[in-house]
């Protein structure tokens, strides 16, 4: 096995060689089930899920563990803000229990429409809270903690290399402060984190609480991931990923509680994933274009055309999510599965074969090795590397929304008309079409129907 990433934590690309022979412990940073995830978030799991296909391919056995974040993960990623699902919760009158499972089970819903396969365990924060109390305590036991009124933090003054996933220092840090940056006077460095919030102040109505040693109260977001891999997977263990965005507080801030309380490493590895633009611009719900899975299949498309999509750019990069784009990714799947059934052939070329794999075990190139697939046309090996993609690519296209004939026709008489120039004729169909609940959109690779 010849198989490589660019970890994080070094900047270099390196050998990936298990703790264990034979097994690969992975452990991937979940959602906070406060909201429908969209497919940016969505991506980075289409990530996380092609690394333990790749993982596979190598013949590793992976132990897979994810978080659920259902307490603790405060809005911004401050110190002091609402809780996200705790103001879910509130502004929708349910406990936030109910909140969390009912976006929980949307997420899963999503994620196994995409084809991802199921971790091994899946833990939530609720569930691990002793484990996180435990967690605490050796660290108060070692001298990295102090207290106020209304939390336990974590002391990062106390860790020499603080900040090494950056590539910053503590100091350094500090010195780039901008001026303008509010500094919590109740922390006694900018950098230091909340282990544990007391129930006093805005959180002395929190729904979630429980008994500690320091009193009641409920753990800060850093410390479940800390705990619940160690508690599933050992310390150190094999992999840790996430989103790119994790890098800078939430992951720095993992290594430094687990290291402090353990002496030794949390993982070996540290992958991260780029984000998903769309249409340019940065999803999110300030600018009001998040884009839900379920989109996605509203106006026609299969989810597998948006992992298809998603594997064309390599996961350390940022990629634009257009709709031409995803109208593309359709064509091309469908070309493929189409290839698929007519080339019964059982065997591909060795060498072609060695170098699809090759890309793969090269920190995921699946671009490359999606270009490589193309050149090769061959069923057999589009059969053989489907085990990492995912694609089901020996499945004949369906139609998302079975389009009638009649609706079929319109939009191929509004092509003609437009063709011709005869706008008022094509706006005749469009219209026609639209009362019979489609719509007609143009795009650079032709009018395509979606349902309204």
């Amino acid at each position: 096995m010849s198989l490589s990433f660019l970890n994080t934590l070094t900047r270099t690309k390196e050998t990936f060689v298990p703790i264990t022979p034979g097994l690969a412990s992975l452990y991937t940073c979940g959602p906070t089930v406060y909201d429908f995830a969209h497919i940016g978030n969505m991506r980075t799991y289409i990530f996380n899920d092609t690394l333990r296909r790749v993982l596979e391919m190598n013949g590793l056995t992976v132990h897979h563990v994810m978080n659920i974040t259902d307490v603790g993960h405060l809005v911004g990623d401050s110190d002091f803000a609402e809780d996200k699902v705790d103001a879910k919760a509130e502004k929708e009158g349910l406990h936030p229990l109910d909140i969390a499972k009912r976006y929980e089970t949307a997420f899963f819903e999503d994620f196994s429409r995409l084809n991802n396969k199921l971790p091994t365990d899946v833990v939530r924060a609720t569930e691990a809270v002793d484990s996180q109390i435990e967690l605490i305590k050796q660290l108060e036991a070692r001298g990295f903690t102090y207290r106020d009124d209304d939390a336990i933090y974590f002391d990062t003054s106390k860790l020499s290399d603080y900040g090494k996933l950056t590539g910053q220092t503590l100091s350094e840090k500090l010195i780039g402060a901008r001026e303008e940056v509010v500094v919590d006077t109740r922390k006694r460095n900018p950098q230091d984190f909340v282990l544990w919030f007391f129930l006093t102040g805005r959180y002395a109505h929190h729904i979630l609480h429980w008994a500690s040693p320091w009193g009641e109260g409920f753990p800060g977001w850093h410390v479940e991931c800390s705990a619940i891999s160690r508690s599933r997977l050992g310390q150190p263990f094999d992999i840790h990923t996430g989103g790119v965005d994790h890098i800078g507080t939430h992951h720095t801030n993992e290594i430094a509680q687990s290291e402090a309380a353990y002496g030794e490493p949390l993982a070996h590895y540290w992958l991260h994933g780029e984000h998903l633009m769309v249409e340019g611009k940065r999803m999110g719900k300030s600018e009001g274009n998040l884009v839900r899975l379920t989109t996605v299949e509203e106006k026609g498309f299969d989810p597998l055309d948006f992992r298809y999509l998603v594997l064309t750019a390599h996961y350390r990069s940022r990629m634009n999510f257009t709709w031409d784009a995803l109208v593309g990714a359709r064509k091309t799947l469908t070309s493929i599965r189409e290839l698929v059934a007519h080339d019964t052939s059982e065997k591909g070329e060795y060498a072609q074969e060695e170098l699809i794999r090759a890309a793969f075990n090269d920190d995921l190139d699946t671009p490359r090795a999606l270009a490589l697939l193309h050149q090769a046309k061959s069923g057999a090996l589009w059969r053989k590397f489907d085990c990492v993609l995912g694609l089901n690519v020996d499945h004949l296209p369906r139609e998302k929304h079975e389009v009638n004939s009649e609706i079929t026709a319109l939009k191929e008489e509004r092509d003609q008309a437009r063709a011709q120039k005869d706008w008022a004729k094509a706006d005749m169909f469009r219209h026609k079409i639209e009362a019979l609940g489609y719509r007609v959109r143009d795009t650079e690779s032709g009018s395509v129907l979606e349902r309204l």
